[in-house]
């Protein structure tokens, strides 16, 4: 799934716009991230590390705005009958996941973003760090480090790091 909107997304912007800024703004969406602007960098043969350093910076931007502000956004949001149900399903997924996480503390909310899993990821991580209350000094470190480890983890899949 995450390949084809990639896919669609690049068709789209195609000789619009730079390639390296497809990839950011690949990795700057929800759900595509820093594993879709992997994606899509390797299909546009963006160089690695230049590849790595726009995807983790593009997927990394909105986190702090994410912790901050997103209280106060989903409370505006509420008074729209279309987004209060996505609001809802939004915090009974971190409801769904707070277990595993309060359990674990950093340890389980490094997990949750470093594994690059579909519903998982550095917007999920911060979603989660603001609506359990995880200050934002201690969350976003831990958020960044974790979007660091599933950057890895795409680039070896993406880029082949392991292929002999």
């Amino acid at each position: 799934m995450v390949e084809q909107i990639v896919d669609t997304i690049m068709a789209f912007l195609q000789d619009k716009v730079p390639e390296e800024l497809v990839a950011f703004l690949i990795s700057f969406c929800p759900v595509l991230e820093c594993r879709g602007g992997m994606i899509a960098s390797r299909l546009m043969e963006i160089p690695f590390v230049k590849a790595f350093l726009i995807c983790y910076i593009g997927n990394m931007l909105p986190i702090p705005f994410i912790i901050l502000f997103i209280r106060k956004i989903f409370e505006f949001l509420r008074k729209f009958k279309f987004f209060e149900k996505i609001v809802t399903k939004l915090e009974a997924k971190t409801e769904k996941n707070k277990e595993k996480v309060m359990r674990y503390e950093a340890w389980g909310l490094l997990l949750f973003v470093a594994i690059p899993l579909p519903g998982t990821g550095g917007w999920t991580g911060a979603l989660m760090a603001a609506l359990l209350d995880i200050r934002f000094k201690r969350a976003l470190p831990i958020i960044a480090i974790g979007v660091l480890i599933a950057g890895f983890i795409m680039s070896a899949l993406t880029y082949g790091i392991f292929q002999m």
